[in-house]
Order: C-alpha cells, then sequence, then structure tokens
C-alpha cells in the first residue's frame, strides 16, 4: 500500500505558510466539531483577513467537498498499486454415469511480476493527487483574502460615498434657498444640483459594489444565513507596511520546492515509470492458473483426481503494441517539456508579480504620503480664498470635486497593494493568480463640498 504520512507531511508543507497547520489532510468527527466551535467564535467579533482565512478552513462546505474528492481520487490512486485478487472459477459437467467437478484459480503472472513497479507508480500518483489537492487548498485561501480586501474596500468607500452625497443634498438645499432669496443664479443652482445627482449614482454604485464583494467572500467563508448576519468586518484596510517585501525574498521562492515545479517533475517521473512499464505489457499478458479436477462415475463405483496448470499468453498476431508504445513515449516527452517550461516560466512569472506588488506599494504610499496631504493643503488654501472673497463658489465647488476623486484613487490604490499582496504570496509556492481589477469608480460623480472631502 501507499505510504500515507509522506503525503500528510507534503501537504502540511505546502500549506503550512497559508492554513497554519488548521487544515488536516483527512479531517475527524473531533477536528469537525473544534472547527464548529472556531466559527462562532471569529464570528463574534470584526473579522480581519487572517480570520477571514481560518473561518474559510473551519466552515466552507465547498472546501470540504474539495477534499473529499481528492481523498477519493487519492484512494482511486492508491488501489493501482494493488495486485488483482485472483479468479476462482467453479465448473460442474455431467455425461451419463460420469459427473465431473472442476476448480481453477487463476491470477495474472505480470501483475505479480510487475507490483514493485506498479506499487511505484501508485505512491507517486498518490503524492502528486496530495500536491494538486495542496494547491486548490492555496487557491481557496488567496480568494479569501483577496474577496476579503474587496469586502472592506467597497465598504469603507461606500461609507466615504454616503458622506459626500449628505454634503452634497446640504449644499443643494442651500443653493436653493439662496435662488429662492435672489442671492443665487440658476445656472449656479442647477451645478449644485447636478453635482448632488452625480453623488447619488456614485453611493448607489458603491454600495451596490460593497454588497456584492461581501457576498462573494460570504460564499467563500461557506456562510449560513444566520452565519452571515453575524459577520461584520472592520472599517478601514490594514496601513501599510513600512517597507515591502525584499527582492532576495522572491529570487529565493524559485526553487524545486515550488508546487508547479514539484507536480511537473512528478508527471515525468510518472510518465517515465509507466513507459518503462508498458514496454512489457503492450505487448503481452500473461494468467497462470491452478487446476484441481474430481471425476466420479457412479456406474462404475469409482472415483479419480486431476492436478495441474493452466498458463494463458496474449499473442500479438494483430495489435503489437506499437501504437500504445507511441503513446507512452509522446506523454513523456510532453511532462519532459513542460517540466523544463515550468521551471524556465517560474523565474519570469516571480519577477513579474513582485514587479506590480512594488509598484502598487509604491503608489498607495504616494498617494498616503504625497497626493492626499497635498490635495488637503489645496482643500485649505481654496477655501481661504473663498472666505476673503478672491475666488467664486464654483471653482471651490471643482476643488472639493478633485478632493473627492483623489481619496477614491488613494483608496483603490492601497486596495490594489493588498491584492497584489496576497497574490505575491499564492505566486511565491507556485500557484499563480491573477490580478484583480480595479474598483468601478465614477469620477465624475463627486460631491461640490469641501465638508466632505475633509472627511478623510
Amino acid at each position: 500500500s501507499v505510504d500515507e504520512t509522506r503525503g500528510q507531511r507534503q501537504f502540511e508543507a505546502a500549506t503550512a505558510p497559508f492554513t497554519q497547520g488548521k487544515l488536516p489532510l483527512q479531517p475527524t468527527a473531533a477536528n469537525l466539531t473544534e472547527a464548529q466551535k472556531l466559527s462562532e467564535i471569529l464570528l463574534a467579533q470584526p473579522l480581519g483577513q487572517p480570520e477571514a482565512v481560518q473561518l474559510a478552513l473551519a466552515n466552507s462546505p465547498a472546501l470540504q467537498a474539495m477534499q473529499a474528492r481528492y481523498r477519493a481520487q487519492g484512494a482511486e490512486a492508491a488501489q493501482k498499486g494493488r495486485i488483482a485478487n485472483p479468479l476462482f472459477t467453479f465448473e460442474r459437467t455431467h455425461i451419463g454415469n460420469e459427473l465431473e467437478l472442476a476448480r481453477l484459480l487463476s491470477f495474472g503472472l505480470l501483475d505479480l511480476l510487475t507490483l514493485p513497479q506498479r506499487k511505484q507508480i501508485a505512491q507517486q500518483q498518490y503524492d502528486q493527487n496530495v500536491l494538486q489537492q495542496a494547491g486548490e487548498v492555496i487557491d481557496q485561501v488567496t480568494q479569501v483574502r483577496q474577496a476579503w480586501v474587496d469586502a472592506v474596500a467597497t465598504r469603507q468607500l461606500a461609507d466615504y460615498s454616503s458622506q459626500v452625497l449628505e454634503s452634497a443634498q446640504t449644499s443643494h438645499d442651500m443653493a436653493m434657498l439662496m435662488r429662492r432669496a435672489g442671492n443665487f443664479s440658476h445656472l449656479a443652482q442647477m451645478r449644485h444640483q447636478m453635482f448632488m445627482s452625480e453623488a447619488m449614482m456614485l453611493d448607489a454604485q458603491t454600495r451596490q459594489a460593497a454588497l456584492s464583494s461581501r457576498e462573494r467572500l460570504v460564499r467563500l467563508l461557506g456562510l449560513s444565513n444566520a452565519q452571515a448576519n453575524q459577520l461584520h468586518l472592520p472599517d478601514r484596510l490594514p496601513a501599510l507596511p513600512s517597507a515591502p517585501r525584499a527582492a532576495n525574498e522572491t529570487s529565493d521562492a524559485v526553487n524545486a520546492d515550488r508546487l508547479d515545479i514539484k507536480l511537473a517533475r512528478m508527471q515525468l517521473d510518472a510518465a517515465a515509470r509507466a513507459q518503462g512499464l508498458g514496454k512489457l505489457t503492450s505487448v503481452t499478458d500473461i494468467e497462470l492458473g491452478l487446476r484441481h479436477d474430481n471425476v466420479s462415475d457412479s456406474s462404475a463405483g469409482t472415483s479419480s483426481h486431476k492436478n495441474g496448470f493452466e498458463v494463458g499468453v496474449t499473442l500479438p498476431l494483430f495489435d503489437f503494441g506499437e501504437y500504445k508504445r507511441a503513446s507512452m513515449n509522446a506523454r513523456t516527452q510532453a511532462a519532459t517539456q513542460q517540466l523544463e517550461a515550468t521551471v524556465r516560466n517560474a523565474a519570469s512569472t516571480v519577477r513579474e508579480r513582485y514587479a506590480a506588488y512594488l509598484n502598487a506599494y509604491q503608489v498607495a504610499r504616494h498617494y498616503q504620503q504625497d497626493v492626499l496631504p497635498i490635495s488637503r493643503a489645496i482643500n485649505n488654501e481654496m477655501l481661504l480664498r473663498y472666505n476673503g472673497m478672491f475666488i467664486g463658489v464654483f471653482d471651490l465647488m471643482a476643488q472639493a470635486r478633485e478632493q473627492v476623486r483623489v481619496v477614491q484613487q488613494a483608496l483603490n490604490a492601497q486596495r490594489q497593494f493588498w491584492l497584489e499582496d496576497a497574490a505575491l504570496q499564492a505566486e511565491l509556492v507556485g500557484r499563480p493568480v491573477l490580478s484583480s481589477a480595479a474598483l468601478p469608480m465614477n469620477a465624475g460623480a463627486n460631491s461640490s463640498s469641501k465638508n466632505a472631502a475633509d472627511a478623510h
């Protein structure tokens, strides 16, 4: 039988940075009971990103179903390493006064002779299945991390758009009063009304985006309706780290321990072993049988026994197995080239992902340290000039409108960094993911109020 403990070690080593060892390869009833208690504890407080991963590992039925499917595939792979059960045949024939009882025990001789090779192939297939399962778990964790970032970022944007809308409505009401008093032109009042309409559209869009992002996270966490009602998310994304990951962390990750390289090498080894085994089995098959017959003659009152063996050999008269061998040879060549392609692509994809991560960090940091402070300073200066009657209300409104746009872009830059951070962690272990798109924002749907801009 296959060595399941080796697969367990490989699974834990591959998934430990993503699961902290809290997802067993084969969960027990005790594990599931403990997971349910953990889910209740995690939902009782605002759910951070690490806690969201723990909740998904403990609670998601989809994740448990995926593990069960891989356990079934692992059992099928292990089954291939066992010799087939022998076939017992019983035959009873009656001719006149003669009764013959025949017993035949047969088994595949080649199955027995090639058992060591087939055990090795089964072990490789089992290990390969375990690594594929580990890769799926890493993919799920990465999706949860990115979905959590989206849910928190869209909620933060929705809260901000609500402040913008409230301020725009106040500005619109004041413009209406000033218009009735004759202190505002009809054009100025309509511009305030237009800004309020744009703010209403932005608020509706961001609220829908926040709802969709939250529900996606709910699905990935596997929450029931009652659990979804208990879910509370933080008000803001985490602050940016003081410094990005060092470049040597990514360069050191391009090695044979990457999941994609391991899987490609396992596929090559399995194809090579199958090709070696197939050189014999594609030509012929041999079956050995042990026979024991009893012959009784009732008229003569005699009984005799016959013992012997049978050998059955498949004769390669019509099929010499050349196409089967050609197929296995081609599979081995394909696996060889796929391994080489995986090794060559690994360094390139890591460099690309790290560059995207570093760029996202620099952009987000630039917004936090430079763009937002400058925008607030400009906004304050414009307000002083308006109070001193050096500029008109439309100039002030245009600046407030620009301030809202800057805050939106800063939030999206922070979101993009955390998405790239999750993608980079998956890339470093050999599970590449696609970058997420930017948040849908309507730059024109902004408020004219300086107070809304100062909220951030």
